[in-house]
């Protein structure tokens, strides 16, 4: 009996430290050589390319409304930003949509506040710059809902309109393999550009 209580104790030890270290850093040791990028987070010097940020000044390009507008974050009301996250469930900070439904009457009012959001900004919006993404955190848009913020952004900065049209181009990424999703650009970098341009 004390021969397998041994055994089975020295076997849950080596596989303790085989899966539980070894194999785990062996993983990162790979991922850090072969993906550097990736592994790190997809970090640049104003934030990660994996998640969407609040770009709340005309002279940028701005994202889905995940933290603008009705979305906003507010301290004094404990809201803390998002898809209103603390209305869905009751638990301040954790990410998710709304689920609101077509008819939903929150869903309405918060759909024309964004709308005349953007029209006191000057732009005319898409259907995805007045809706929120399932995550909340989406750091990408179509090409579409970039262009159609060029004159936002052109009085804001004084940059020209073909240069931004240039710009959105040369940030534009296709479908996967050609036919997988549709072509987006990630906000980041977009306007991680945009800065380049303005220098």
């Amino acid at each position: 009996m004390l021969i397998h209580l041994r055994r089975s104790l020295v076997m849950a030890v080596i596989c303790m430290v085989f899966f539980g270290f070894v194999y785990a850093f062996a993983g990162t040791g790979v991922a850090q050589i072969l993906f550097p990028h990736q592994a790190n987070g997809s970090l640049t010097a104003n934030g990660s390319t994996l998640i969407g940020q609040n770009w709340s000044s005309p002279k940028w390009f701005h994202g889905r409304p995940d933290d603008t507008g009705p979305y906003a974050a507010n301290a004094a009301t404990h809201v803390s930003g998002g898809d209103n996250p603390l209305m869905n469930n009751g638990v301040s900070g954790e990410s998710g949509a709304s689920n609101l439904g077509p008819r939903s009457k929150v869903l309405i009012a918060n759909t024309k506040a964004l709308v005349a959001y953007w029209h006191s900004l000057g732009v005319n919006p898409t259907p995805d710059l007045v809706t929120t993404s399932g995550s909340g955190y989406d750091p990408d848009i179509s090409p579409l809902d970039a262009l159609v913020q060029i004159p936002m952004v052109a009085k804001s900065t004084g940059v020209s309109s073909a240069s931004l049209r240039a710009l959105i181009a040369r940030e534009t990424h296709g479908a996967q393999f050609g036919f997988l999703g549709s072509s987006y650009v990630t906000v980041l970098a977009l306007n991680e550009g945009l800065a380049k341009l303005e220098r």
